[in-house]
């Protein structure tokens, strides 16, 4: 997959040290960069840009005024030298933040985690139309197949080669002989979310969110950076509270 980008910074020589970043990372392709937000709204509300770098203070037309203006266009990356807009960054559509000065490093985490985002989202679209009248699955366990109705399923839990089910008003896990992935490509996308290498979660059965982690009663099963992002999306969506978590 390779993500098509744009940089919005008025200051010369960070636009381009992220220019030099993004051209050596391969998944990432520039499409323009703009020394004011004002230039870029035009590109960016017609063109096909999936990720902006984009700077906070800026005259005229500031980063977060944009991000409010290109709404659900694209996604964004911070890149900003003040700290103190990190938690408003979390209330628009922005994957991550990044500080200045930027090194390569910082850059091509967050850049990854963009592109997990985009093919996480990218490939929900695709599987969606085929899975999303299914009501139940079978799984083999203790040498049978059991039928679990998708509807009591409160989270999956990924154990090399097992999963374990956890089913509301079961006392026990149902464990089967699988990997996590091969069960989460046969789950309706639109009603189980991936929020961890290890766990995929029914958000419809969240009640409780602390600390980065969901809470199943006793179990507490963390979020990670590399699913937080289209966590914190769901969470938008459902919720008047667009604050980090």
């Amino acid at each position: 997959m390779t993500l098509n980008c744009c940089i919005v910074d008025d200051e010369p020589l960070a636009a381009e040290l992220l220019e030099s970043y993004i051209k050596k990372t391969p998944f990432l392709k520039l499409e323009g960069s703009y020394s004011s937000a004002v230039q870029a709204v035009e590109s960016v509300t017609s063109g096909n840009i999936d990720l902006i770098f984009l700077d906070i203070q800026m005259p005229e037309l500031n980063g977060m005024e944009f991000s409010k203006i290109i709404g659900d266009k694209c996604r964004i990356i911070f890149t900003t030298a003040f700290g103190q807009y990190a938690l408003d960054s979390y209330k628009v559509n922005a994957l991550d933040y990044l500080l200045k000065p930027v090194s390569y490093t910082d850059f091509l985490q967050s850049a990854n985690k963009a592109l997990k985002w985009f093919e996480m989202t990218r490939s929900s679209s695709v599987l969606v139309p085929h899975t999303e009248e299914k009501e139940f699955i079978f799984v083999k366990a203790d040498y049978k197949l059991v039928q679990i109705p998708l509807k009591d399923i409160v989270y999956i839990e990924g154990l090399k080669d097992y999963v374990k089910i956890y089913v509301e008003n079961e006392s026990h896990p149902i464990l089967s002989l699988m990997s996590l992935k091969s069960l989460e490509e046969t789950l309706p996308t639109n009603k189980f979310l991936r929020v961890h290498r290890s766990f995929i979660v029914q958000p419809g059965k969240i009640k409780v969110i602390e600390r980065n982690r969901i809470i199943f009663g006793k179990q507490y099963i963390p979020i990670s950076d590399s699913y937080k992002a289209a966590f914190q999306e769901f969470i938008n969506r459902h919720s008047a509270l667009m604050s980090k978590l």
